[in-house]
């Protein structure tokens, strides 16, 4: 079987990331407001990647972050003030290590559909485990019920499992945790925005069986079931 992780940083050219005013908007907007962040809260990334996620934390003045990966070659195009801040390591082997436990926020952005559906149920599983009390895992993913997001899906040959606002639910299910909140990721300008809200208008009334959300990528938030 063809290991496509050997070559993954040549095919993604890391290059250090920027993060501008439009990059801050769009995160506030996407992920530090409906997951209702503060700058005192632990939070841990999963999959950062290049670190924009860890450099817009640090931005925004949260005093304790980390961020995890599995690349090696990630940590050459890392900003210097985040190398302290970025572990290079396995996932599971994290998991079953971590000291740093419990955590307030966790993000996987375009993490979790690199796993089989039973590996995300073990993973989810595992990050319910290091959760604070009040504590919410972000997630972003292809939005595999939406025909915009099947070219994100299948643009990877990592991906293992495609997932729609139903899925991610049953996933929730059977890791007992609770669906806060499931949304489009939207991008663009004002003006795109609107056109697409008023061609998927269309596209509901039209089509017979339209998708519950249409957007390309959708972001899930869950927290512990409360008593």
């Amino acid at each position: 079987m063809a290991d496509f992780y050997a070559s993954y940083s040549a095919y993604k050219n890391y290059q250090p990331v920027t993060l501008g005013s439009k990059d801050i908007r769009r995160l506030d907007a996407e992920i530090w407001v409906p997951a209702a962040f503060r700058t005192d809260m632990r939070c841990l990334e999963l999959g950062a990647g290049t670190g924009q996620f860890l450099a817009y934390l640090a931005h925004k003045g949260v005093q304790d972050f980390h961020g995890l990966d599995h690349d090696e070659a990630l940590q050459a195009v890392l900003a210097p003030e985040l190398r302290d801040r970025f572990t290079c390591q396995d996932l599971w082997q994290f998991l079953a290590d971590d000291t740093a436990a419990p955590w307030d926020r966790i993000v996987l952005l375009d993490v979790l559909e690199h796993f089989s559906a039973e590996e995300g149920f073990r993973l989810i599983s595992s990050l319910k485990s290091i959760l604070s009390d009040t504590g919410k895992i972000i997630i972003k993913v292809p939005n595999g019920a939406s025909p915009w997001g099947m070219s994100y899906q299948h643009g990877d040959l990592t991906h293992k499992t495609a997932f729609s606002p139903e899925s991610l639910r049953q996933l929730a299910t059977a890791c007992e945790l609770q669906v806060d909140r499931i949304y489009d990721q939207r991008r663009g300008s004002r003006r795109r925005m609107l056109t697409d809200a008023l061609v998927h208008k269309f596209l509901s009334w039209a089509l017979l069986t339209p998708p519950p959300l249409w957007g390309a990528n959708l972001y899930c938030i869950l927290s512990a079931k409360q008593n």
